[in-house]
């Protein structure tokens, strides 16, 4: 298969900068995203068996634990690295683009889109990557979409106890003001949402019932700032335990979605 049309910086960030196979495991920050994606997939979820087409899956951070609880899982990504990495998850892949989907109309339960959104800074390709999810799930199925939070970077280099410095300020600023990272230094192309802008992408391309959840909650930014400062671990700390208890209890605070560093809006297919 030729390779899907990705910014090529994408590619090069996740083939030679980061291992993404690792991030979701290694930081305490990287472990919240993980817990709480997973408890806000598990209550969406259809019982299994279902299908689920994880589309942008990476290297299958969630379709190892979503095979393992008993899912068929497709998993599709444009960077060959992950891909081959995927491979050992027990799901199937597949090289391929999520606005140009192989998968047949109405063939999934479930459609994850957790990377591709914040990867594609224009917001046609966000509506072609929204319409082939709607094409290839069911009727009655479930699309659960992730963003990047429009300020997780203000907090982000803030808990690298950088932010003070006067380029860094320069370039935060940009990206708050254009919710555009260009991918020039540090992290690759990217597009930040506010919860409400992604809902209402997620509802303009015709999924019901769309709602937006905060991932990691208001004190993700502690833990990211507590290790970064004390080359300490803290995945098994009262911290840790904190930082997820305060994103349980912010959930029914809208408000408080713009503390968070991902969104995850879930919505369903018309039946």
């Amino acid at each position: 298969m030729t390779s899907p049309e990705v910014a090529p910086e994408i590619v090069r960030f996740y083939t030679e900068t980061i291992d993404e196979a690792s991030r979701l495991t290694t930081a305490a920050d990287g472990v919240l995203e993980m817990v709480r994606t997973q408890e806000l997939l598990r209550r969406h979820l259809p019982a299994p068996p279902a299908r689920i087409l994880d589309v942008g899956g990476g290297p299958g951070a969630h379709a190892r634990w979503l095979v393992r609880d008993g899912y068929d899982v497709h998993l599709v990504d444009p960077v060959r690295r992950h891909i081959e990495q995927a491979r050992a998850t027990g799901a199937t892949v597949e090289l391929g683009d999520a606005r140009r989907l192989t998968a047949d109309d109405d063939s999934f339960d479930v459609i994850l889109l957790l990377g591709p959104l914040y990867h594609l800074p224009e917001r046609g390709d966000r509506e072609k990557a929204l319409a082939e999810a709607r094409r290839v799930l069911k009727p009655g199925g479930l699309l659960a979409a992730a963003g990047i939070n429009r300020y997780a970077s203000l907090f982000e280099h803030t808990a690298f106890a950088h932010l003070h410095r006067e380029p860094m300020q320069r370039s935060i600023s940009g990206i708050l003001a254009s919710q555009v990272h260009d991918g020039r230094r540090a992290f690759t192309t990217a597009y930040f949402h506010s919860g409400e802008q992604l809902r209402q992408e997620v509802s303009a391309a015709g999924f019901t019932d769309a709602e937006v959840f905060g991932v990691e909650g208001p004190a993700w930014s502690l833990l990211a700032a507590a290790e970064r400062n004390t080359g300490r671990s803290f995945r098994d700390t009262d911290l840790f335990q904190s930082a997820l208890t305060a994103a349980r209890l912010a959930e029914p605070y809208p408000e408080l979605l713009a503390a968070s560093s991902h969104l995850l809006a879930v919505g369903r297919r018309p039946a």
